[in-house]
């Protein structure tokens, strides 16, 4: 930890990019070396094509799960006890799932894909092939 003064910290030239204190003084934590080089592998891995694509499949995921929580009042349960809670959650799911086959049209074709997240905008514009969603027929 390293702890900076007042007359240390009013002279720096980026003192407007740091947050107001009511004694103007800063303290700065440095994590372990081994949680440091840790945090520097991870953070290269996800810069791989492979991490990004495993991440895509997971984004279409978190959306899903964003739908219930947010669109369904998932995060409150209307009922006591597990067995309930978990009956509530299937009797939701099968709803969402009769409200999206009903969206779909009577003709052979395909229903139209879904807009890509930003995510997925950011892995098309660089060229990284993403995984097809587990909705589809074929990979």
């Amino acid at each position: 930890m390293a702890r900076f003064t007042k007359s240390q910290c009013r002279p720096c030239p980026v003192r407007t990019r740091c947050t107001a204190t009511s004694d103007s003084a800063r303290t700065v934590g440095f994590p372990p070396r081994e949680l440091r080089d840790l945090q520097l592998r991870v953070r290269a891995e996800q810069q791989t094509p492979d991490w990004r694509a495993r991440y895509a499949i997971r984004s279409g995921v978190e959306g899903t799960v964003n739908e219930f929580a947010h669109g369904h009042g998932m995060r409150h349960c209307r009922y006591r006890g597990q067995s309930k809670a978990h009956l509530q959650h299937i009797l939701t799911a099968i709803a969402v799932n009769i409200e999206r086959l009903s969206a779909l049209t009577a003709t052979s074709e395909a229903p139209p894909p879904r807009p890509p997240t930003a995510f997925q905008d950011f892995l098309d514009q660089h060229g990284i092939p993403r995984r097809k969603s587990w909705r589809t027929a074929s990979d």
